[in-house]
């Protein structure tokens, strides 16, 4: 919130690339403008690994969003990195993962948001299908919509984050950026976001 990397507009929406109407918007690239947040955000990541998967072997991040945060996480863990496109690429060797692995390879990948977990689990796939070992995922920020944690546990797949809706939500409460009426507003949104504001 202090980066402004995060605006809340409950009277003025934004639209999302899926067409919902939302009163927030979550731009974590902004956390690789300011070097605290971006180390921050980093040694955060690095903690998770070290924790929930000390015997991860590579870390992938998920295009485009999430390359920068799974590099500097590879490089402060002295791992190697991939990432993964949202589709094959259409020209040169048409890979759908760049970097170098191996099949059975534990692997972490790092995303900067979830919202229905779609596009975060395609990325899981992709490296199912290529036979690497998928240990987890860790995201920045999820909304916590049920329809994300169902298809987390559909995927079989672990989901850690920095942090979440309701946390970001009580902050802006504290801080005085949100007044009642925005609550609401706020709060019936994350309750249908497909069909709220039509």
């Amino acid at each position: 919130m202090q980066i402004k990397a995060i605006k809340l507009q409950p009277t003025n929406p934004f639209t999302w690339a899926s067409g919902w109407k939302s009163p927030i918007y979550c731009d974590n690239r902004k956390t690789l403008s300011y070097p605290e947040v971006r180390a921050s955000v980093r040694d955060e990541f690095c903690k998770i690994v070290q924790e929930k998967y000390p015997n991860a072997e590579l870390i992938a991040g998920v295009a485009t969003g999430a390359i920068a945060h799974g590099v500097l996480v590879a490089e402060k863990l002295g791992l190697p990195f991939i990432y993964i496109r949202s589709s094959n690429k259409e020209h040169g060797l048409g890979n759908q993962i760049e970097g170098a692995y191996e099949k059975g390879q534990k692997v972490v990948v790092i995303e900067d948001l979830v919202s229905t977990g779609g596009s975060s689990l395609k990325a899981v796939q992709a490296l199912r299908g290529a036979e690497c070992d998928v240990l987890g995922m860790a995201a920045i920020f999820t909304y916590g919509f049920p329809t994300a944690e169902n298809n987390f546990k559909e995927a079989a797949c672990n989901l850690t984050t920095l942090s979440n809706y309701n946390a970001l939500i009580e902050l802006a409460i504290e801080a005085g950026n949100v007044s009642e009426n925005d609550l609401e507003t706020l709060k019936s949104w994350r309750t249908d976001p497909a069909n709220w504001g039509k």
